[in-house]
């Protein structure tokens, strides 16, 4: 691995000699720093915006489209400093972790709604499809002032699609070799003083068992989602969205014989999981000159059922958001002001133990100062009182959350950000470890309260023309994130409950992403993670599990506009320890791409997935015991090995 890092470092030194060419900084750069970032609320681009938010734009997620049309898993697994951890062997369940820390501290938002948290926070990532994403925005570090609790490691925003009067209709039919088959369609328009935007997608997928163990690798399912949305153009000034997102799952993994219908008495294991989630939004955005005034409302419902021999456990979990806000523009400075009202209620089935509900309310204030040029300041403030109950107590608690975030500009080539701030996460009983156990013998919360952090971020980025028609791109971003009181898992002859650890979870590291453009055919991204995440309150070793300390991102692209295009990439994983303390090999893995465009708006893709077919099971035994009584071995790698998906595509 030392090699790597000595390129990298190597690459990180020559940008500093080169040549700098001001008026040829290559074109699809600045395309980049045009775009308008949407978590921030100030409708800036994300050149002149202090905060610093990674963004993957529609082309990219039209290429992991390609590749996972169902979900946006592989758009995110593939991001440097973020990973996508599986949560069970048998039905490929799933979470996000950012810079290391556990899915719970990463807020998810569609179009800037938070609706997946908690509960709802089961199967997320695996519910969002890519079709109707106009761009996803990332904010790595806390990001309390706009977004309230849960924040702490970032927050990954899902940006759909609008309408526009020459309108989009997107198709995709995709095929994979391990029994997936994806329908799916988009189509937007707007008329006049009224738009619509319409998103369905069919997800039907067979049981594999790539490793003859007659287990699943990947389970049988099927899921469908609508997402229609109405936009109303009142007058120019005023713009009313109201919209409803539906989705449908059913999955069933297990022992291959039960999931085919034929259980007997040495073949009875099997894990089912029945969803339905169901989101209706509503936006008013009214524009008055250079001010807005935005009026935001969701109610989400999300039922889910766990079923594994002799045990189930259902339930509903409600969330209803309110967010009201101002915003003022003048030459020099933004200023959003606003309040928000976010209440959340579990309700187990059959029984109640696990009933849970917060309401909070929270009011804050962002400061956007342009100090000069090249100078820009924001700076934030967050008030939010939280109270929250279950059958065993209630407690009230408040936060004071400051932000602040500086941007400068040393020349065309050279800039830097440098942020931090404080956060929480309202204690809960749904994390990633809990979710593996399928929350056994979970206990109710007694007597514990929010886990708290600080945090931040600083990077340094070079952009520059190597020569005439090769432009090079360095980012160099540092970060430190402290979670005191973390909520941890211990277990006694009653089973297993949550405690506040005396001593903090500490994660520090840096990334590096490099990009190499070459006549605007060739890119070439390099993307490299160190993280150190130390659990403080152990004693011995003090690892967070499912953390590779080094994490290395290769991917080559080629590509003739409307023509073709042909990706190789290539992934670096370093040796994690898993829950019990073992110690996992490193792994690396490959993938090739190849979509061909005819007639501009037709195209055929094929996508080889992992083709040097790295598995666990090629390590280790991923189940063992009997058929009827199986334990199942921590993910750490891929289950399912190689696979080839392809398709074909509709753009009218």
């Amino acid at each position: 691995m030392k090699k790597y890092l000595l390129f990298l470092f190597f690459i990180l030194n020559v940008s500093a000699f080169a040549q700098v060419e001001n008026d040829t900084i290559n074109e699809k750069t600045e395309e980049l720093e045009e775009i308008t970032i949407q978590s921030t609320r100030t409708s800036r681009t994300i050149k002149n915006t202090p905060t610093r938010v990674e963004t993957i734009d529609a082309e990219e997620l039209d290429e992991k489209a390609n590749m996972k049309p169902s979900n946006v898993s592989m758009v995110l697994h593939e991001s440097t400093g973020i990973s996508v951890q599986q949560t069970s062997a048998t039905s490929g369940n799933a979470s996000i972790r950012v810079q290391g820390l556990d899915g719970r501290y990463t807020q998810l938002l569609k179009d800037g709604y938070p609706n997946f948290g908690n509960f709802a926070s089961g199967l997320s990532i695996l519910e969002i499809p890519p079709l109707d994403l106009k761009q996803v925005e990332i904010v790595k570090g806390p990001a309390s002032t706009l977004f309230g609790g849960g924040a702490i490691a970032g927050v990954v925003n899902f940006v759909s699609k609008t309408p526009t009067e020459k309108g989009e209709y997107n198709f995709i039919i995709n095929q994979s070799s391990i029994g997936l088959t994806n329908l799916g369609g988009y189509v937007s328009r707007k008329h006049g003083k009224f738009g619509y935007a319409f998103l369905a997608l069919l997800n039907l997928q067979q049981a594999y068992d790539v490793d003859d163990d007659d287990f699943s690798e990947a389970p049988k399912s099927n899921n469908f989602t609508l997402n229609p949305r109405l936009y109303f153009y009142l007058n120019e000034k005023t713009t009313v969205m109201l919209g409803n997102s539906f989705t449908m799952g059913d999955m069933k993994g297990g022992d291959m014989q039960v999931i085919d219908g034929n259980a007997d008495a040495f073949h009875t294991y099997f894990e089912k999981n029945e969803t339905l989630r169901n989101t209706t939004t509503f936006e008013l955005d009214h524009k008055k000159e250079k001010n807005s005034f935005k009026l935001k409302q969701s109610l989400s419902f999300f039922d889910r059922k766990i079923s594994i021999p002799d045990y189930d456990f259902s339930g509903l979990n409600t969330n209803t958001y309110t967010d009201a806000s101002y915003l003022i523009n003048h030459d020099r400075y933004t200023l959003i002001g606003g309040i928000n009202l976010v209440y959340d209620n579990f309700k187990q089935r059959t029984i109640s133990v696990l009933d849970a509900k917060s309401f909070t309310t929270g009011a804050y204030v962002q400061h956007t100062w342009d100090i000069t040029e090249n100078v820009k300041l924001e700076s934030g403030l967050r008030f939010d009182n939280v109270h929250y109950s279950n059958v065993n107590f209630s407690k009230n608690q408040f936060f004071v959350l400051p932000r602040v975030s500086a941007l400068f500009k040393f020349s065309g080539e050279w800039s830097s950000r440098i942020g931090g701030g404080l956060g929480y996460k309202v204690p809960t009983i749904f994390t990633e470890q809990t979710e593996t156990i399928q929350y056994q013998n979970v206990q109710a919360l007694n007597g514990v309260e929010a886990e708290k952090s600080i945090g931040g971020t600083a990077d340094v980025n070079f952009k520059t023309n190597i020569a005439e028609s090769l432009s090079m791109s360095v980012n160099q971003m540092f970060f430190l994130t402290s979670i005191n009181k973390p909520l941890v898992l211990e277990n006694d002859v009653d089973g297993l409950f949550f405690v506040n650890a005396s001593d903090p979870v500490v994660t520090t590291g840096f990334e590096t992403n490099l990009k190499f453009i070459y006549e605007e055919d060739f890119k070439l991204f390099i993307g490299y993670t160190f993280t150190d995440a130390k659990a403080k309150y152990l004693t011995g070793n003090q690892f967070l599990p499912f953390v590779p300390k080094n994490k290395l991102n290769l991917a080559l692209i080629y590509e003739k506009e409307n023509n073709f295009k042909f990706g190789l990439e290539g992934y670096y994983t370093d040796r994690q320890f898993v829950y019990d303390g073992d110690e996992k090999p490193d792994f690396w893995e490959f993938g090739f791409m190849a979509e061909k465009t005819l007639f501009k708006k037709f195209s055929v893709f094929i996508n080889f997935e992992n083709f040097t077919d790295t598995r666990q099971s090629r390590y280790e035994p991923v189940v063992q015991g009997p058929h009827n009584a199986p334990t199942f071995a921590d993910i750490w790698t891929h289950t399912e090995g190689f696979t080839v998906n392809g398709g074909v595509k509709l753009k009218l």
